[in-house]
């Protein structure tokens, strides 16, 4: 049986988006010389926990059932970001998340904390999973390899880790009732919890903790879903009492039709300066990043400086030296023996079936005929406003029964791939293939278009359009010389409601509708923008 959400996570559910006015539209805003523009990466990259160590700022992520979980994004300049490792290499939570024994769907990452501690130079990640218990993992890089440090049987639901002065860790957590715990002194066990805070009625539910210290005073930044943010102060120690102060409330938004700026943290560069990296609702692409400069009060309150009265579409850029980082686009041909950092499966892969070393092949792993639950799905994020993903697919490994292709992944998708059935071999369209609220799957799709092929080689094609707002379509194309493309079947509208919480993604799949044995080889993904 499917466990239920507590009651607060149904109120939090329930809530109505608030949307905010249309400042920025397109791929590149137009900016002024030494200015950056908003979304600083147009990816869904949620619940940002956003740090400093030296000259460089890591980016850790919510990515619920994908695998690996945990995203790290590594910056030298707080607006260029790439892909450097993952903090939970495997979902190790129950058989669910294998999708073998049930699913995991809008499950596994939730908000969760990453910090260094200088003191034996090691990441710590934390988080809790299916409001059960909190698991650590160490490492001594970003890059890995991370271990399970230990499991905590408490849940710090959307924590915050703040390494002290003296050594000594502190994590904030909850919602509404806000807690603190200490760790002991090899972060492997509680030592002590206090709740230290609780929301009034005036302000209603908070959470998403982020915890600091600035001045000798203890800041836990949480949010208002969806559309405010506030910080709790204390100047007597990490255990409170905490006053609160209202940072920002339905402030409007840089990304037209986006939400509101909020969740996400607070990070001081090496040259004292001070921004806010939030995320911005912009389905159906998902959760984005903005950036935003802060100042301080006197009496020791941040204040997002705005543009007009809103989060600004541009900012000057901060003064910080640049520093070449891997781009978002390009070409991946799966060289060497590992996938990189960008990539995360549909639930964990069972790793007998898959390999990469001069292109990606993919055995048939499940003998289903719902795409929801075939393992062995990898994705990869979109690039908004609008992107395009491109896969060379050489299926003439295919069995009988096989369905391999590339797909627009989320609650309501949709593919292009092909289909052999006995010696018949087509490429096909297919969509409707939905889930309902429960994520339990509703329709395992309806073939819209199709046409016989032949040879063992296709280039498939899909271009989705993410910007905020109802009605955005990706388009799905193929080639037989990698040169000319046609669509084929109607544009596929994308959902665009946030419940699923992650956004759309390109799938890359192979599964198996009557027995295991087929296999296919995608030797070249490109991802490009207009």
């Amino acid at each position: 049986m499917r466990r239920r959400f507590p009651r607060w996570i149904n109120i939090i559910l329930g809530m109505v988006l608030t949307a905010g006015a249309p400042v920025v539209a397109g791929a590149a805003p137009a900016v002024a010389a030494g200015q950056y523009s908003n979304p600083v990466l147009w990816e869904d990259l949620a619940d940002a926990d956003v740090f400093r160590v030296g000259d460089t700022y890591y980016y850790s992520a919510s990515t619920m059932h994908y695998s690996p979980g945990a995203p790290v994004l590594r910056s030298y300049d707080l607006v260029h970001w790439e892909f450097a490792g993952h903090s939970v290499p495997r979902l190790d939570f129950g058989s669910k998340y294998d999708l073998t024994g049930g699913r995991g769907y809008v499950r596994g990452v939730w908000a969760s904390f990453l910090n260094y501690r200088p003191s034996n130079s090691t990441f710590y990640w934390g988080g809790c999973v299916d409001f059960n218990k909190t698991y650590l993992y160490t490492a001594k890089s970003v890059e890995g390899p991370w271990n399970q440090l230990t499991t905590i049987n408490n849940c710090y639901y959307d924590a915050g880790l703040l390494v002290d002065d003296d050594d000594t860790m502190y994590v904030s957590y909850g919602n509404t009732n806000i807690s603190v715990a200490q760790l002991s002194a090899d972060g492997k066990t509680q030592v002590r919890t206090q709740q230290v805070f609780s929301s009034p009625s005036n302000i209603g539910t908070l959470e998403g903790s982020r915890f600091y210290k600035r001045n000798g005073s203890y800041y836990i930044f949480v949010t208002h879903p969806a559309n405010g943010q506030y910080i709790l102060k204390s100047t007597n120690g990490p255990f409170g009492p905490y006053t609160a102060h209202q940072v920002l409330l339905n402030m409007r938004s840089p990304i037209s039709g986006g939400g509101v700026p909020h969740q996400g943290g607070l990070v001081q560069t090496q040259n004292g300066d001070w921004y806010y990296m939030a995320f911005v609702d912009a389905y159906p692409g998902g959760r984005v990043p903005v950036l935003a400069p802060v100042t301080w009060t006197s009496d020791g309150w941040p204040v997002v400086q705005t543009v007009n009265g809103g989060w600004g579409a541009s900012y000057p850029f901060p003064n910080l030296p640049s520093h070449e980082v891997k781009p978002p686009t390009g070409v991946d041909t799966f060289a060497g023996t590992a996938l990189g950092p960008e990539w995360e499966w549909n639930h964990n892969p069972d790793n007998t079936k898959w390999s990469v070393d001069n292109g990606l092949r993919l055995q048939t792993a499940t003998v289903t005929n719902d795409l929801y639950s075939a393992r062995d799905t990898l994705t990869h994020r979109i690039l908004g406003p609008s992107s395009t993903a491109t896969i060379t697919l050489d299926y003439s490994g295919m069995k009988d029964g096989d369905r391999t292709g590339l797909a627009l992944l989320r609650d309501s998708s949709a593919w292009i791939g092909v289909k052999r059935d006995g010696t018949n071999t087509k490429l096909a369209m297919v969509n409707n293939i939905t889930m309902d609220g429960n994520w339990n799957t509703t329709n395992t799709g309806t073939e819209a278009a199709s046409t016989t092929i032949s040879g063992g080689r296709i280039w498939l094609r899909v271009t989705a359009d993410i910007r905020p707002g109802t009605g955005r379509q990706g388009i799905f194309s193929y080639s037989t010389d990698g040169v000319t493309f046609r669509q084929l079947g109607p544009g596929f509208v994308m959902g665009n409601a946030w419940q699923f919480f992650m956004g759309y993604r390109f799938a890359v799949f192979n599964y198996a509708t009557k027995s295991l044995g087929g296999t296919v080889t995608v030797p070249r993904f490109e991802l490009s923008t207009p």
